[in-house]
């Protein structure tokens, strides 16, 4: 049974074996839309600069800058990107090191795809969840507490008014919210404002043009309700 992949989370892989790379990248690839390689790491931070990957799968001994000095480059400016490093051998040395540099796992080669697997999904959920995403209709996402909205990694931009009336229906999805309440929350400043149907309709218009097909349903004679699922 295959399952959609990953689009709101990005994974960076840097292994300088090639073949190791490819491998992994394309197993990987079965469960993330946006999987990154890198074969040395010096690459892994340009990529990692470019791209800002949610989780980085870092080989211990690469050419160039190896996998301790890339991520403490990442880490002097960036503390949340999940980091799993992979070696040949058990380091105590790296161990403590690993510590100090809030690693997610050490993990010995040959890493089993099954641990593997169960790791990063555990990695996504935790991402999500401090990210307070949700999710509307894959591959729109809606950060509940920046007020945005996300089309797999990419933001769609909203106007002040339709930032305050997605977040009043993702807020109270599947349930109806009435015309007035939407307009109130419109004109949340300006509340002896008189009332305007085609003022709502108007800016649900314009939402739905930025969302799935049908997500956002008119009920005759109550008014408007986000469906999730």
């Amino acid at each position: 049974m295959s399952m959609e992949p990953i689009e709101d989370i990005s994974i960076l892989v840097a292994e300088d074996e090639t073949q190791l790379l490819r491998y992994t990248a394309d197993y990987l690839s079965l469960f993330f839309g946006h999987v990154h390689m890198a074969k040395d790491g010096k690459e892994a931070w340009e990529i990692y600069q470019k791209e800002k990957p949610d989780i980085m799968l870092v080989d211990l001994h690469m050419p160039k800058v190896d996998g301790l000095s890339f991520i403490k480059q990442v880490r002097e400016k960036d503390k949340n990107t999940q980091i799993i490093i992979t070696t040949a051998y058990s380091e105590q040395d790296v161990l403590l090191q690993a510590i100090e540099l809030h690693l997610v796992k050490y993990l010995i080669k040959p890493v089993q795809h099954d641990m593997l697997k169960e790791l990063l999904f555990s990695l996504v959920e935790k991402i999500r969840q401090k990210r307070a995403l949700i999710t509307l209709k894959k591959p729109y996402y809606w950060d509940k507490e920046e007020k945005r909205l996300f089309h797999r990694k990419e933001e769609i931009g909203l106007n002040p008014k339709e930032r305050k009336v997605l977040d009043l229906l993702v807020r109270h999805h599947n349930r109806i919210i009435s015309a007035i309440d939407i307009y109130n929350t419109i004109y949340e400043d300006d509340p002896n404002r008189e009332f305007s149907a085609h003022a709502v309709t108007s800016l649900i218009k314009r939402l739905r043009q930025k969302l799935p097909k049908e997500i956002i349903q008119s009920v005759y004679g109550q008014g408007y309700q986000l469906i999730i699922t």
